[in-house]
């Protein structure tokens, strides 16, 4: 549009993407007047007035009252300065937008997986090597223990856990792990009433959390501990021997009855 050339109401409202009556309210309350009529006596909008509506119109989808659009054309009447305010403003918004889409994402990932727990939660609180192989674990898990009651109770059990429960699990599991590693390096038998209570605690807290886990199941889990490089490795990571350790303190607590 040149210097000289002024638009309609119409064809403001084609251009700009406003309704007629949305810029006949704007005139109503001098919000963006048009500055000139034609011979009939029809509103007529110069460059000028275009720009201003155009601010109005930016500052309305950042959610200003129009009030508040008023106040802040009459503060400064710069169009750069304008631009500068309203770019800022955007980018924040991209900002809260950007974390709101995070939020939601977030909660379909809980919804579609069942879980009340992200993998990024999971990350926090069980590290890298856990949860980069959950699904792993996961399909492997259903997969040898599908079918069994064992299963479908712990898979119904922990799919509303929260954050904050699944910290209290491994802060359990931590517990009885410093235990089994405080009779391993101060020489007490596996076999030993120490260790076996011990063990029994790791058992309780399977109860307690995931499934009903009698002694000889318990005894046939242990087994995959030295059986199985992955359970061993975990073990061993923490204390070397711990793995056959807890194995045969968790089949002599077995054996107890």
């Amino acid at each position: 549009m040149t210097t000289t050339q002024t638009l309609t109401v119409g064809q403001v409202a084609e251009e700009v993407g406003v309704s007629v009556r949305t810029l006949h309210h704007y005139d109503e309350i001098g919000l963006v007047v048009p500055s000139e009529r034609s011979h009939a006596g029809y509103r007529l909008y110069t460059e000028a007035d275009l720009v201003r509506l155009q601010h109005v119109v930016v500052y309305r989808r950042l959610g200003f009252g129009l009030e508040e659009v008023a106040a802040l054309l009459e503060q400064d009447a710069d169009v750069l300065e304008h631009l500068r305010r309203q770019r800022s403003a955007i980018t924040d918004r991209i900002g809260e937008l950007t974390e709101l889409v995070r939020s939601i994402d977030t909660a379909m990932e809980r919804e579609m997986s069942g879980y009340q727990i992200t993998r990024e939660e999971q990350r926090e609180i069980f590290g890298d090597n856990f949860t980069d192989n959950f699904d792993d674990y996961q399909a492997e898990a259903e997969q040898r223990w599908g079918d069994t009651d064992a299963w479908k109770q712990s898979n119904q059990r922990t799919k509303s856990y929260t954050k904050e429960q699944w910290e209290q699990i491994k802060v359990e599991q931590d517990q009885v792990n410093a235990r089994f590693v405080e009779l391993l390096e101060g020489g007490e038998p596996a076999d030993s009433e120490a260790a076996m209570d011990a063990a029994e605690e790791a058992r309780q807290q399977i109860c307690r959390w995931f499934y009903d886990c009698p002694r000889g199941m318990h005894a046939s889990i242990a087994q995959m501990y030295v059986d199985d490089p992955r359970f061993t490795k975990t073990y061993e990571d923490i204390a070397k021997g711990l793995a056959q350790f807890v194995r045969d303190a968790v089949v002599a607590n077995a054996a107890r009855g």
